[in-house]
């Protein structure tokens, strides 16, 4: 009988965080602030981890919201103008 390891939702957080890391240095590098767009272009979409039909449904115009295909996903906050980690999907504990 073969068990299945347990799913570390964590380590999506942490691996959502490290995205939103990536973000910031991309805008660092540049000397000016990117689209929200340009981000999810040039950073999120080569991660292999964007649901893109959900983010282009559901993250809105501007975008601020950009879907995994895992229960995560990462919020744009202008206030802040930074991206951090939010849950879209359901947990299987």
């Amino acid at each position: 009988m073969t068990e299945t390891a347990p799913v570390r939702y964590i380590d999506m957080v942490d691996e959502a965080w490290r995205i939103a890391e990536q973000a910031q240095e991309y805008t660092k590098t540049l000397g000016h602030e990117p689209t929200t767009q340009e981000v999810y272009e040039k950073v999120f979409l080569p991660t292999g981890l964007v649901d893109a039909n959900k983010t282009s449904q559901e993250g809105g115009n501007p975008l601020l919201k950009v879907f995994f295909i895992n229960p995560y996903g990462l919020q744009y906050r202008p206030d802040h103008k930074n991206w951090i980690p939010f849950r879209h999907g359901e947990l299987k504990l």
